[in-house]
């Protein structure tokens, strides 16, 4: 009977130690099909274990063929470290000694690792194990090369677009700037051929209309008078109002009256009764929005061309 159970006790017992193998071997297995570099430390940095990932980079950086890091002081190797990683790997050891003493749960940071081959960047991370006993951190460092150069470009078209659209704008003011240049000059112009045909050339015309001429002489100087107020009436109209939808009658009569003409002088010169010019100057005040009979109509049309 006590050897049964002698036999019992040690099946049991080979049980928990293959149930240990297989869970470590299980771990192994899992700890060495991960991309990342891994590596448990104590609490002291110095690392227990690694896996296959962690040992290849470290080889092809120059290490030995068979070097796994076991029972180097991770956190020594940081505080050496001199030159362009100083600051970083500084920064590495105080995170982890963070994690180490509870102060953090967890410690994170990205970091530039180039190398002859190219640019490369990683991604560290340290946790403590979530285990009674010993304290145990597992350290790891995942490449994020991909990642960083698409941020790079990414933000480079960030920069290229804000670029962009700043000459876009800067050009738009320019064009706007222009345009409204342009759009005075040919005001400017405008004026300036309104004022010419009145001053230099309507006088004239209309001491021929008022000259005893032959029947077909007057014809042509009418004719003359009209196709001028056809030119200047566009213009006259765009001083007024651009809203505003004047007859070309309506036009001359408002250019007569800014002139100073009374309604018996307009009348003479366009040829029509008196009352038709009272006509004209009661719908261009409709037209014009003077509703207050105080407000005068040829003050306001002086007005429309300053």
């Amino acid at each position: 009977m006590i050897e049964k159970e002698n036999n019992m006790g040690d099946l049991i017992k080979d049980t928990n130690i293959t149930d240990a193998l297989f869970k470590d071997e299980l771990a192994r297995t899992v700890l060495n099909s991960l991309s990342a570099h891994i590596a448990i430390l104590d609490q002291e940095g110095i690392i227990l274990e690694t896996n296959i990932a962690w040992q290849q980079f470290a080889v092809g950086n120059g290490m030995p063929e068979d070097y796994d890091a076991i029972g180097t002081n991770y956190l020594d190797i940081c505080d050496a470290s001199k030159g362009s990683d100083e600051e970083d790997a500084s920064n590495v050891a105080e995170g982890i000694r963070n994690v180490i003493d509870g102060s953090i749960d967890e410690f994170l940071y990205d970091y530039p690792c180039h190398s002859k081959d190219g640019q490369h960047w990683y991604y560290m991370r340290a946790i403590r194990m979530a285990e009674e006993g010993p304290i145990r951190v597992v350290v790891s460092h995942e490449e994020i090369t991909a990642l960083k150069l698409t941020e790079e470009a990414l933000k480079q078209s960030q920069e290229t677009l804000i670029e962009q659209k700043q000459s876009l704008e800067e050009n738009n003011i320019a064009m706007k700037v222009l345009l409204k240049q342009r759009e005075q000059d040919r005001l400017d112009l405008e004026k300036k051929v309104l004022n010419n045909v009145k001053d230099l050339v309507l006088p004239y015309v209309e001491k021929l209309k008022n000259a005893r001429l032959r029947a077909k002489d007057r014809t042509l100087v009418e004719i003359v008078d009209r196709h001028l107020q056809d030119i200047i009436s566009p213009m006259l109209q765009h001083f007024a109002n651009a809203s505003l939808i004047l007859t070309p009658q309506e036009m001359q009569v408002a250019a007569l009256v800014k002139d100073g003409r009374t309604s018996q002088e307009i009348a003479d010169i366009l040829n029509v009764a008196e009352t038709t010019i009272n006509f004209h100057r009661k719908n261009l005040r409709i037209k014009f929005g003077l509703r207050n009979k105080r407000t005068n109509l040829r003050s306001y049309l002086l007005t429309l061309s300053q």
